[in-house]
């Protein structure tokens, strides 16, 4: 009767803690999880929907093309995809320019520079493409009460010789601070995943962030309601700093990604991809 006592107080415990039944954010159930490989799915990942099937595509170090790499390109940030497009952040350690490597829905890739405004970070740490196409949305690193938009490479802005422009911004309400990616959920919603080490901000560090905009992009700059919806898992067997990286929202099953990268003694086997259900 003891033993059976001491049975059932665990099993109380572990469906408690258990992952697959704790809610980690508001609104999103965590629903599973997989290993990301340090070397190649450490900094995001973006579903990637064509008629010819659909694939979920990581970058990290590993991914980044040595042609690129040759050129100074040497960090690659969260990607981004819609309509069969897909799109990778890239910087270099100058201030030179950004860059965005496009691949078309038939394949075909091409390489779009972006000449940085003298008020904007050199920072690129994520691209995230509209539902419809025509706008790349971008981020910087540190606090920042804004993202960057411009026009769609290879959709609205064709040329890879041409600068490829700022056109406008998002404006915060609130704060944030090392968001490590955002993707669209629905034209007028993105989600994003900031590594914000003080928690000053929301109360919490790496939370999960819902940026309501005020209307769909046109072009303009367009207000935003910014809210926390609380902490991202930070789960090891090691104890030390997590860092949150990218972030997909796949709007055929509603599911949510979230790339956090374990404590460096751990990273290699105890990083993981969570996965989040509304």
């Amino acid at each position: 009767m003891r033993r059976t006592g001491i049975v059932l107080t665990l099993a109380v415990l572990l469906a408690v803690v258990s992952p697959a039944l704790a809610q980690a954010v508001t609104g999103w159930t965590e629903v599973g999880s997989d290993n990301a490989r340090a070397l190649d799915e450490s900094q995001g990942l973006a579903t990637i929907v064509r008629p010819s099937g659909t694939t979920i595509r990581y970058t990290g170090i590993g991914t980044i093309p040595a042609d690129l790499n040759s050129q100074g390109w040497n960090h690659v940030g969260d990607p981004g995809s819609a309509q069969g497009w897909y799109v990778e952040p890239y910087q270099r350690d100058d201030r030179g320019a950004k860059l965005f490597r496009v691949q078309a829905p038939d394949g075909t890739w091409a390489n779009y520079k972006h000449n940085l405004e003298s008020w904007e970070a050199n920072n690129n740490s994520f691209a995230a493409v509209s539902p419809d196409a025509r706008w790349l949305v971008a981020g910087e690193w540190g606090t920042m009460d804004r993202l960057l938009v411009h026009p769609m490479p290879g959709v609205v802005a064709k040329d890879p010789a041409q600068n490829l422009p700022y056109a406008a911004a998002i404006r915060f309400d609130h704060p944030v601070r090392d968001v490590q990616g955002c993707d669209f959920q629905t034209a007028t919603r993105l989600l994003c995943a900031s590594d914000d080490p003080d928690g000053s901000l929301f109360g919490t560090t790496k939370p999960l962030l819902q940026v309501d905009l005020a209307s769909s992009l046109n072009g303009s700059d367009v207000t935003a309601h910014v809210t926390s919806l609380g902490q991202l898992p930070l789960r090891s067997g090691c104890s030390g700093s997590f860092e949150v990286e990218g972030i997909d929202f796949d709007e055929r099953d509603n599911t949510l990604r979230v790339v956090v990268m374990a404590p460096s003694i751990c990273i290699l086997w105890d990083s993981r991809t969570y996965r989040f259900r509304q």
